[in-house]
């Protein structure tokens, strides 16, 4: 009697073991017949910070010549990846309508449509609700979800650093439709336990790492070299955080009084470097796993409060953002706040670069792209204008190869036509993005 050939799924519940090991079946015999051919992977990484930038030590002197580019001080962490990096001066936001400049510059960045009316009152501006439209990290995720070679086990992954714990327009920037909002994961144990849970849906996430440990152990004998080396670093990270988990659980177990913080300051501000951290180490893996190819990394929150005292900074990052250009003080720590989230995207960069391409030549990095992005181009202004935006990476791939080293200047362009060209990029051909006729010159061009 013929039998159809198991499905991934299938192999995962009749043998018992976690849905996170199912990455690493591909070269199993049981899945010859329907693993997917070994094409080169595209991914893509969307990073958010708030509140603008300081122009003059944020933009590069404009070149489009490989080789001429010389980074300012915001920019400086993205040293070791010069040779990867674009930057995009002249792209605007257009979209105009309900909410204030903060509310339509996060609603809008990845939608690249009005919101809708709502009750949400932002500053002097009419009020306003969710995004009418879907972002592109999900266009994309779809477009990619829908055919088996390039299906992941999570279609997308949003990541979030110290993000407060409240649902309006200020706090979400991904959206899987019209009035659609999707929370970002700012607890790295949450984030964990969804990674790497089973489907046996434990509560005790001690338990779960049990669980992956045992399954690691009776996968590896099965599978191939490459696949083995990629168990091993997964059980070594398990371990990791594990250790991680005990002592976190030691910490709890001496007690304290919980100090009273201020309103829209979670109480995670201290620990903010350790969270972002955290975060990348999983974004990382997740990508090596091919658990997803698109993720968002938002920081905070449009309007975001975070005081970074790990820098010397004790005024929060939004108060700083308000003061005028001739505040000397502010606009050195400003620099400071944006250099910080340079070097954390330049510490993602650097684990996607350390990272070897499996089963491929390379590394993650050259076949992922990161962008960089801002809701408001500088904050006292409250402008839409020049939005900030960071390409790095991207040299692989199967449709971009970006040439880097570079800054372009675009002089007023709609935003959506970069929204438009990364939608192509990962081969989903659409005639606009976001509001038609902010894209009637088509998807922007120049970029490799």
């Amino acid at each position: 009697m013929s039998r159809s050939p198991l499905s991934r799924r299938d192999f995962l519940r009749l043998a018992g073991l976690s849905p996170a090991l199912a990455p690493f079946l591909g070269n199993l015999p049981a899945f010859a017949s329907v693993a997917e051919p070994p094409l080169a992977k595209q991914r893509l990484v969307i990073v958010f910070s708030p509140n603008g930038v300081v122009p003059t030590n944020f933009w590069p002197d404009p070149t489009e010549v490989s080789g001429a580019l010389a980074l300012p001080p915001i920019l400086e962490p993205f040293e070791p990846f010069r040779k990867q990096l674009i930057t995009l001066h002249g792209l605007g936001d257009k979209v105009r309508g309900d909410g204030d400049n903060h509310m339509r510059g996060i609603g809008c960045l990845l939608t690249g449509i009005e919101l809708f009316p709502g009750n949400l009152q932002g500053g002097s501006h009419t009020p306003a609700g969710w995004s009418s439209g879907q972002s592109i990290d999900q266009a994309i995720g779809a477009h990619l979800q829908a055919d088996a070679a390039t299906r992941t086990r999570f279609g997308t992954l949003e990541f979030g650093v110290v993000v407060p714990d409240r649902a309006d327009t200020w706090t979400r920037m991904v959206y899987a439709g019209p009035n659609k909002p999707i929370a970002p994961i700012d607890d790295p144990y949450q984030m964990f336990a969804k990674l790497y849970g089973d489907r046996r849906n434990r509560k005790a996430l001690a338990s779960v790492l049990d669980t992956i440990h045992e399954d690691f152990a009776r996968v590896a004998s099965l599978v191939g070299e490459e696949d083995r080396r990629l168990l091993d670093e997964h059980a070594t990270f398990v371990r990791s955080m594990e250790r991680q988990l005990a002592a976190d659980a030691q910490a709890k177990r001496l007690g304290h009084a919980a100090p009273e913080l201020e309103p829209g300051v979670r109480d995670a501000n201290e620990d903010m470097p350790r969270i972002s951290r955290m975060q990348i180490e999983l974004l990382t893996h997740a990508l090596e796993a091919d658990f997803t190819r698109v993720a968002t990394l938002q920081f905070t929150n449009s309007v975001g409060n975070a005081r970074m005292s790990w820098l010397g900074i004790e005024e929060s990052h939004h108060e700083l953002s308000h003061k005028p250009d001739d505040d000397q003080a502010a606009q050195e720590s400003l620099t400071k706040i944006n250099r910080w989230y340079a070097g954390e995207i330049a510490h993602l960069a650097q684990r996607l670069a350390d990272t070897p391409e499996p089963g491929g030549d390379g590394s993650l990095l050259d076949n992922t792209l990161i962008v960089w992005t801002n809701e408001l181009g500088k904050g006292n202004s409250h402008s839409l204008d020049n939005i900030p935006f960071v390409l790095i990476g991207g040299a692989g791939g199967q449709t971009w190869g970006l040439r880097g080293e570079r800054a372009l200047s675009l002089g007023g362009t709609p935003h959506n036509r970069l929204l438009m060209w990364l939608a192509h990029a990962f081969g989903k051909e659409v005639p606009s993005f976001g509001r038609p006729d902010f894209c009637d010159a088509g998807p922007l061009t120049g970029l490799n």
